[in-house]
C-alpha cells in the first residue's frame, strides 16, 4: 500500500448527499502508520477548508466501530466538517503494537494525529475532538496537554480520574467486576487481526507479530493499588488548569463515569458546559436504554460551530449543567424510558442544592452500635458496571441484598429531589486491619420493593486519601468518608430512604483476604443528602434526535443462546456463581461481506464464608470469515487470588485461512501468560 489514500472497506454506501469517504494513513514521527478514514463535504479542498473533528479509538474503524461511525461521522460531513476516524498504534489495521491504554505513546501520536489534520490543505486548522468512553478519555487527556490546533472537544462516557473512577478501582478497592472482564476484553481486542484488505499479504505475518506482543493488562493495572504517577499519568483532574479546549461533558445516571460531568463543570477554567441525563453507557442520540433519547448530534454541532467557527450558537448561554432528575419508578433491570425532567443549574455547585446533614441514628432510631458482617455473595444483585441498554444491565429489586446488609430508614414525609453526591460518614471500628465498606441508598416504595439509587465503596485503608494506605487499628475508633456516586432521583412521599451499609459487594469489589466485622456507632455518623430546591425546569430543552443512515449489517443470531445474566447458588458448597453475557454486539454480517462472530462469556465465583475464594473469568471468541480469507481466535483470562498474592492467567490461540474458501486453516500462535502480583493494600 502506498501512504496516499485509498478506497476503504466496511463504509456505506447511502452517504449524504455532498458528502464524500477515503481512507487513508497518518504517519507517525517514528515511520509507522495509523489507519484512519475521513468523511468531508465534496466540496473541501485548498479554495474551501473545513474544521475537522477526530475520534481516535482501538476499536477496528473497518468493523467492529462501523455501525456505529455511520451515524455519526457523515452526519458531520454533511454540515460541513471533515469527519475523521483514526485507529490507535498496533489496533485495527494501524501499524505498530499497543503498548496500554492511554499511554504515553498513544498521547504522542494523538497531538500527532491532531498537528496533521490542522496541516492539510482541506482543513482551516482547527480541530475538535469526540468520542465515548475510550474516545471521550483520550480527547479530555489531550485537551489537557493543549495543543495549539485542538480548540474543543465533546466528552461522553469519559473520566478525568483514572485511578478513582474507572474500570479498575472503586473508592480504592479493586473492581472486580471490570478490572478482571476489561482486562480479559482488551486482552481478546488487542487479539484481532489486520484486515488483509488493508495492510495486504503480509496479513498473517503481521498478526503473528502483534500477538508475540499482546500482553495482559490486568497485572499492570494490580501492580498499582494506590493512586500513584501510573495513574496520574492521563488524570485530567492533576491539572484542570492545564484544559484550554472548550469542553462540552456528558453522562448519564446509568453510566459509572456520570461524576466527572460535575467535576469537569465545577473545576476547567475553559468554556465548559455538562449534560446528565437518564442514560447508560452510550451515545445519547441512538435510542438505546434508558431513554429519553436527545438530539445530541444537534446539541455537539452547536458546540463545534461555536468554537471551531466563532458563530455565536448560544452555548454559551445555556445552564452550565443540564440535569435529568429521575421519579421514582419500581425496580428493574430495563428501563426503555425513564421518567423524569431536566433541570439547569447555572454553576455548578449550584445555590439550588441545599445540603441536608442528618445522624444515621435518626434513621434508625437510636438502638446503638451497630454491627455489620455481610456475607461474601452480598453483591450478586448490583447489576452491571457498564449498562449498554442490555436487558439485564440494570440492579434488580434490592430486597435480598437489603437482607444481607444494615439499613438505616428514613420515612419521606414531604416529596424531594437529589443532585449530586450524597455524602455518609461513618464512624466505625473494625476487629480487622483492612476492611471495605460499601453504602447503597435505595428508595423504597410503599410495597416493600427496593430501587438502588446510587452507592458508594471505601476501601477502608484509603480513608485519608487514594494515594495512602492507613491500616485500622483493631477496635479503635476512626471515621470512613464514603462519598456516593452523583444522581439526580425524586423521593416521593410514602417511600422510605434507605442506606444500607455492607462490608463485602461482590463482584463489584473484591475481598480482602480476611473477612472484617465493622461496627458502627449511628450517633457519630452521619449522611449529607443534596437536596435540589428550585422546582421549575428552567426552560431545558433539546432538539429530537437525528443520526446518518446506518451501516446496513445482519445481525446472526446464536443457535443456542444462553440467558444474559444467570444467579445460581450451590446450597452444599455454599457458592454463588454469577455468569453474565457482556453482549457487545454478537455476530453480524456486514455489507462487504465480511462474517463478525464474537462471543463472550464472564463468570465470577464465590463461597459465602471465604473471601479467597473469589474467581473471576472472561471467555472469548472471535471469528472474522470473507472470501479469501479468515481468522479466528480463542482467549481465556482467570483473576483469583489468595490474602496475600493475585494470580493472573490469560490464554490466546489464534488461527488464519490465508486463501480462498477450503484453504488449509493454520494455527497462528498460542502463548499462555501467568502472572502473581503481591497484594499490598487492594
Amino acid at each position: 500500500m502506498t501512504d496516499g489514500s485509498f478506497t476503504g472497506i466496511g463504509v456505506p454506501v447511502d452517504l449524504p448527499d455532498g458528502v464524500t469517504v477515503r481512507d487513508t494513513w497518518i504517519p507517525m514521527p517514528d515511520g509507522v502508520r495509523l489507519h484512519t478514514r475521513i468523511w468531508a463535504p465534496a466540496t473541501a479542498g485548498p479554495d474551501a477548508p473545513v474544521p475537522v473533528l477526530l475520534e481516535y479509538l482501538p476499536y477496528r474503524l473497518d468493523d467492529w466501530t462501523a455501525p456505529r461511525d455511520s451515524e455519526r461521522h457523515p452526519w458531520y460531513a454533511e454540515h460541513g466538517y471533515a469527519s475523521v476516524r483514526v485507529d490507535i498504534r498496533g489496533t485495527g489495521s494501524s501499524d505498530g503494537t499497543f503498548d496500554d491504554e492511554y499511554s504515553e505513546q498513544e498521547l504522542r501520536d494523538g497531538e500527532a494525529v491532531i498537528a496533521w489534520l490542522a496541516e492539510q490543505e482541506w482543513s482551516t486548522g482547527a480541530v475538535g475532538m469526540f468520542g465515548i468512553s475510550w474516545g471521550g478519555f483520550n480527547a479530555l487527556q489531550l485537551a489537557a496537554r493543549a495543543p495549539a490546533a485542538l480548540k474543543a472537544i465533546v466528552t461522553v462516557c469519559s473520566t478525568d480520574d483514572r485511578y478513582d473512577n474507572d474500570v479498575h478501582y472503586v473508592g480504592g478497592a479493586v473492581l472486580g467486576i471490570d478490572m478482571a472482564a476489561w482486562g480479559g476484553t482488551m486482552f481478546a481486542f488487542n487479539a484481532r487481526p489486520p484486515r488483509p484488505e488493508v495492510v495486504g499479504p503480509s496479513w498473517v505475518e503481521q498478526w503473528r507479530a502483534r500477538l508475540a506482543q499482546n500482553r495482559p493488562m490486568t497485572p499492570v493495572w494490580l501492580a498499582h493499588q494506590e493512586r500513584d504517577d501510573y495513574w496520574r499519568h492521563g488524570s485530567a483532574a492533576e491539572d484542570y488548569a492545564g484544559i484550554s479546549a472548550a469542553v462540552l461533558a456528558v453522562g448519564g445516571w446509568a453510566d459509572p463515569y456520570r461524576d466527572a460531568v460535575l467535576r469537569l463543570v465545577e473545576h476547567v477554567d475553559a468554556p465548559v458546559k455538562g449534560i446528565v441525563g437518564p442514560w447508560s453507557h452510550q451515545y445519547p442520540d441512538r435510542g438505546l436504554a434508558p431513554g429519553p433519547s436527545i438530539g445530541f448530534l444537534q446539541e455537539s454541532l452547536r458546540w463545534w460551530d461555536r468554537w471551531l467557527r466563532g458563530i455565536d450558537t448560544g452555548v454559551e448561554d445555556e445552564p452550565a449543567l443540564r440535569a435529568w432528575i429521575n421519579d421514582p419508578e419500581p425496580p428493574a433491570t430495563y428501563y426503555p424510558v425513564r421518567s423524569g425532567r431536566w433541570v439547569g443549574a447555572s454553576s455548578w455547585p449550584d445555590d439550588a442544592t441545599a445540603p441536608r446533614t442528618l445522624a444515621l441514628d435518626a434513621l434508625r432510631g437510636g438502638d446503638g452500635p451497630v454491627v455489620v458482617a455481610s456475607p461474601q455473595e452480598t453483591g450478586a444483585d448490583a447489576g452491571r458496571f457498564f449498562p449498554f441498554g442490555n436487558q439485564t444491565d440494570l440492579p434488580p429489586d434490592q430486597r435480598a441484598e437489603d437482607g444481607r446488609s444494615v439499613c438505616f430508614d428514613l420515612p419521606v414525609e414531604t416529596s424531594f429531589d437529589l443532585l449530586g453526591n450524597v455524602l455518609v460518614d461513618l464512624v466505625v471500628t473494625s476487629d480487622q486491619p483492612r476492611a471495605t465498606v460499601t453504602v447503597r441508598l435505595c428508595d423504597v416504595a410503599p410495597d416493600g420493593s427496593s430501587t438502588l439509587v446510587t452507592r458508594g465503596v471505601l476501601n477502608g485503608l484509603r480513608r485519608e486519601g487514594m494515594d495512602s494506605s492507613v491500616p485500622f487499628v483493631p477496635g479503635e475508633s476512626t471515621t470512613l468518608p464514603v462519598r456516593l456516586v452523583s444522581t439526580g432521583h425524586r423521593f416521593v412521599a410514602g417511600h422510605r430512604l434507605r442506606l444500607a451499609v455492607s462490608t463485602a459487594y461482590w463482584p463489584w469489589v473484591w475481598p480482602h483476604g480476611t473477612a472484617a466485622t465493622v461496627t458502627v456507632d449511628p450517633a457519630a455518623s452521619t449522611v449529607t443528602l443534596p437536596v435540589w430546591t428550585r422546582s421549575t425546569d428552567d426552560g431545558v430543552q433539546f432538539e429530537e434526535p437525528t443520526r446518518s443512515t446506518p451501516l446496513a449489517i445482519t445481525r446472526v443470531e446464536p443457535t443456542e443462546p444462553l440467558p444474559q445474566r444467570t444467579v445460581t447458588h450451590d446450597v452444599e458448597t455454599g457458592t454463588w456463581t454469577l455468569d453474565v453475557d457482556p453482549g457487545y454486539g454478537g455476530g453480524r454480517v456486514y455489507p462487504d461481506g465480511l462474517v463478525f462472530h464474537e462471543d463472550a462469556r464472564e463468570t465470577y465465583r464465590i463461597r459465602s464464608g471465604d473471601p479467597t475464594s473469589a474467581v473471576a473469568e472472561s471467555r472469548w471468541a472471535i471469528g472474522l470469515t470473507h472470501t479469501d480469507w479468515a481468522a479466528r481466535l480463542e482467549t481465556t483470562s482467570r483473576v483469583s487470588a489468595t490474602a496475600d498474592v493475585f494470580t493472573v492467567v490469560n490464554t490466546v490461540r489464534a488461527w488464519a485461512r490465508d486463501g480462498a474458501d477450503g484453504s488449509p486453516e493454520q494455527l497462528v500462535a498460542e502463548h499462555t501468560h501467568h502472572d502473581e502480583v503481591p497484594r499490598t493494600s487492594a
